[in-house]
């Protein structure tokens, strides 16, 4: 299957996307440099005192804010979770909200849904903040505090920049909150220009590795979960590969049953206290014959991540994962910035 480039946009395959990927190391330190923002919103929480912290989020965004969970549980000491917005547009939900921080993340802040839940949320006690790369936006008007993303325009249907810029962002904004003092990230910028360019033949050869799979489980433990699911997500939705993501731990719970031989296994083992749990999956899976491939610190790693702090580990572990469904569609002869059935702002209710 492949999707035609229009006549009047006759540009190599995945132009838009491969240029956006590049573009991350200056949108990290964009966000870095001015945190002004993100100090003035962080200010608002402190002051509210929230005892719990909601996430309202769909894909991309919703891997983003499973990432926000993991910074909020370990550096704030607050419990953390997701909402379903469908409770509140389709059974119409109402729960006491009082003390509850929603933090609403999406690059488009068009979605109708999110737009409820955070108008909802508002009215039933809940501070409101809106992550995203669109401040002006449904969202935004409906968030008491918008966090812009500052990704710039974003061209690719498959979100790229917006996606680690919304991690970025959440992890400066948690970072403010916690502390008030800004820890040093001046060094991002060069380190995810490190990963791309120590990648560039690494995920070469990945991609003629995995050319021909069909089945493909990705799998983390702890922050890098997030990767994961934002790995199987890229590659099912510009290669149209079947994909399913999986904790580590989880995944020996029943699903490695469906490993085989014909399954390949994209892993996350970052240096921290999640990579290191992934040492007894890695043996499992490979036991039952699959091929795997790693994302780790490791040199025998297929895909080479510097060791950065474990909290910052996913900002910049996913660009090669990005490169590589970037490349695996190209071969494909697929256009990664038209995924078939796909548009750039999904609206759902």
């Amino acid at each position: 299957m492949t999707t035609t480039t229009p006549a009047s946009d006759q540009v190599e395959l995945g132009t838009w996307m491969a240029r956006e990927i590049a573009e991350q190391p200056q949108v990290f330190d964009r966000i870095v440099r001015d945190r002004s923002a993100a100090r003035e919103v962080a200010e608002h929480v402190r002051r509210f005192r929230p005892r719990f912290v909601l996430f309202a989020a769909r894909g991309s965004s919703g891997h983003a804010a499973l990432y926000g969970k993991y910074l909020v549980e370990v550096g704030l000491g607050l419990p953390a979770g997701t909402v379903s917005p469908s409770t509140t547009t389709l059974y119409g939900a109402e729960p006491d909200l009082r003390d509850v921080l929603l933090v609403s993340v999406s690059q488009s802040g068009g979605s109708p849904d999110l737009v409820e839940v955070t108008e909802s949320a508002r009215r039933r006690g809940a501070l409101t903040v809106a992550v995203t790369n669109t401040p002006d936006s449904a969202l935004g008007a409906a968030a008491e505090h918008v966090l812009d993303m500052a990704a710039g325009p974003e061209r690719a249907i498959a979100a790229t920049k917006t996606y680690t810029a919304s991690l970025l962002a959440l992890y400066v904004l948690v970072d403010e909150i916690r502390s008030g003092t800004a820890t040093d990230l001046s060094h991002l910028g060069a380190a995810a220009q490190r990963v791309l360019d120590d990648n560039v033949d690494r995920v070469a050869d990945a991609a003629r590795r995995l050319r021909f799979a069909e089945r493909i489980v990705t799998t983390a433990r702890g922050y890098s979960l997030a990767s994961a699911a934002e790995t199987g997500l890229k590659l099912a939705e510009t290669s149209y590969l079947v994909t399913r993501s999986y904790s580590g731990a989880d995944l020996l719970h029943g699903p490695i049953a469906a490993v085989d031989a014909e399954t390949a296994v994209l892993a996350f083992r970052g240096a921290g206290p999640g990579g290191r749990t992934m040492a007894d999956v890695l043996a499992r899976v490979r036991e039952r014959g699959a091929d795997v491939l790693c994302a780790g610190t490791q040199p025998t790693d297929a895909l080479l991540v510097p060791e950065v702090d474990e909290a910052l580990t996913p900002v910049v572990e996913i660009l090669p994962l990005q490169r590589l469904a970037w490349s695996l569609a190209v071969a494909r002869g697929l256009d990664p910035d038209r995924p078939a059935g796909l548009r750039k702002a999904t609206e759902t209710r």
